[in-house]
């Protein structure tokens, strides 16, 4: 079957010169994969770092081409695509930085001695490379978090190869991308096969469940990802499975910062619940405001604001479906109020839809759809009149990516808010929007279930590479055919553990 790319602008269609991968296609792939495991993982570090780094510049010179196919597949705009790109090639090249780095390895040295338990043996521990990485691209970000993403860039620098499966939203982007890789695996000497790409729902399931892969990342919807976790772990050798799903990520204001700053905080919220027609996994989708003239104030300041944006492109016919089906779930309650709700479903339209709610309401058994990610232009506003209407309203939400706190100085509310938001989510943000993960060495993006299948990973930033490496214990093994990064020489000049003692030696 050719593989479909369509238009979300203006619905246009066109059949591309590539088919979706068999099943028998995706077995070979994966095999093809795990012949070169070794090979690859064997690759000097530096060799390793160079190979991230020529990817990026591959990307980088085909960018007017690249953000040109990925505009046209989700209308996602050349300003906000130029951005991604550069977030895209800035992760690859952060990674290099990690491999030449070496920490990641975790290696330690406990030489043979005497202990309170009797003699031990010589012991060196570090981590090695998982095996063969399957990864799923999502559709609303086409290059940050899709064939060239994070996975893919975090999967590599740890030394395993990846077969990648392109989403169907952008097949022509994934394509050039892929290619743009796979040079730049070339380039440096990396194994063919090292970096590999598949089409279709049918290839995505053979991929979870082929014996050559030994983990899978996955960015998408609930559903989606619940069915190939289970897939994942109903093998006959169970994989672990990195998927980060849906997050509806809390915002509260305290009757502090209400009363301080209202309309700043409702203009603020209502432009990040609409970033990328609030198609971002950190799109605030629940807001609990005060009662009384200031919360009337930054509510009627997200009303005004929404109605002031016209209507929005959804990323695919999938996805415009799925937000009119849950916004159509939403309003159907007794208990919620439309303060925006205007009806445009033309193609792959829509306009912003936001709800309100009370405290007691939402923390009752018959709002529990309100609770969930709606994956869209569309929130949900909870009034709350006393501090344990709020307590209850919030811990009976879902525990999320995300918890934002919007507070003012000396308040009294701050200090348990967070306590709260800590145990619920993975991120805490203070006076600040959580749309935007910055790629650094302290963030955090993954968080309790539903949110991902690991609340111990995180699928952004340096910490996402330990996803792919497993420990190994080397006991009395001798110097000569120890890993480079156990060697008593320390030829990579590595910060290990020495005998309980962290140094370059």
């Amino acid at each position: 079957m050719a593989v479909i790319s369509t238009n979300p602008a203006t619905g246009v269609t066109r059949e591309l010169e590539f088919e979706e991968t068999s099943e028998a296609q995706v077995t070979e792939v994966c095999r093809s994969a795990a012949e070169v495991a070794g090979e690859f993982s064997s690759l000097p570090l530096e060799r390793r770092a160079q190979m991230l780094n020529n990817m990026a510049n591959e990307l980088d010179a085909d960018a007017t081409t690249l953000v040109s196919n990925a505009d046209e597949e989700t209308a996602l705009g050349q300003a906000r695509l130029q951005g991604e790109l550069r977030r895209t090639t800035f992760q690859l090249r952060f990674f290099a930085d990690v491999v030449t780095e070496g920490t990641f390895l975790n290696a330690s040295i406990d030489h043979a001695g005497d202990s309170p338990m009797g003699p031990l043996p010589d012991l060196r521990r570090m981590k090695i490379p998982i095996g063969v990485v399957g990864v799923f691209g999502s559709s609303n970000f086409p290059f940050a978090f899709s064939v060239p993403g994070g996975d893919t860039a975090s999967a590599l620098a740890a030394g395993c190869p990846v077969v990648i499966k392109a989403h169907p939203a952008h097949p022509t982007t994934s394509a050039a991308t892929f290619q743009a890789l796979e040079r730049g695996a070339l380039k440096s000497g990396a194994p063919k096969g090292t970096v590999n790409l598949v089409y279709g729902m049918a290839a995505g399931i053979a991929l979870v469940e082929s014996n050559y892969v030994d983990a899978i990342g996955f960015t998408g919807s609930v559903a989606a990802g619940r069915s190939l976790w289970q897939r994942a772990n109903a093998r006959t050798t169970p994989i672990p499975f990195y998927g980060e799903l849906g997050s509806a990520n809390p915002l509260v204001v305290t009757e502090v910062a209400a009363k301080e700053r209202a309309v700043e905080i409702g203009t603020g919220f209502a432009g990040s619940m609409t970033l990328g027609a609030g198609q971002f996994c950190t799109k605030p989708g629940l807001l609990f405001v005060p009662t009384g003239v200031a919360g009337d104030e930054l509510v009627e300041a997200v009303v005004e604001t929404l109605r002031s944006r016209g209507t929005f492109v959804m990323l695919s016919e999938g996805v415009a479906n799925s937000f009119h089906l849950n916004t159509q779930s939403m309003r159907s309650s007794k208990m919620v109020r439309a303060l925006v709700d205007d009806e445009m479903q033309e193609r792959f339209l829509t306009s912003a839809h936001l709800f309100e709610i009370g405290a007691d309401d939402f923390s009752g058994p018959d709002a529990d759809a309100l609770h969930q990610e709606c994956f869209g232009p569309a929130a949900v506003v909870i009034r709350y009149s006393s501090k344990e209407q709020l307590r209850t309203a919030v811990l009976s939400t879902e525990k999320s990516l995300t918890f934002s706190v919007f507070c003012g100085e000396n308040d009294s509310d701050e200090e348990w808010l967070l306590h709260v938001g800590a145990q619920r989510a993975g991120r805490v943000i203070v006076n600040g929007f959580p749309t935007g993960v910055g790629v650094s060495w302290s963030m955090q993006h993954g968080g309790p279930w539903p949110s991902t299948t690991s609340s111990s990973a995180t699928s952004v930033g340096t910490a996402s590479i330990e996803r792919w490496l497993r420990p190994v214990t080397f006991q009395s093994v001798p110097e000569r055919v120890l890993p480079l990064a156990l060697r008593d020489t320390n030829p990579l000049g590595l910060l290990r553990r020495v005998d309980g003692v962290q140094a370059f030696g």
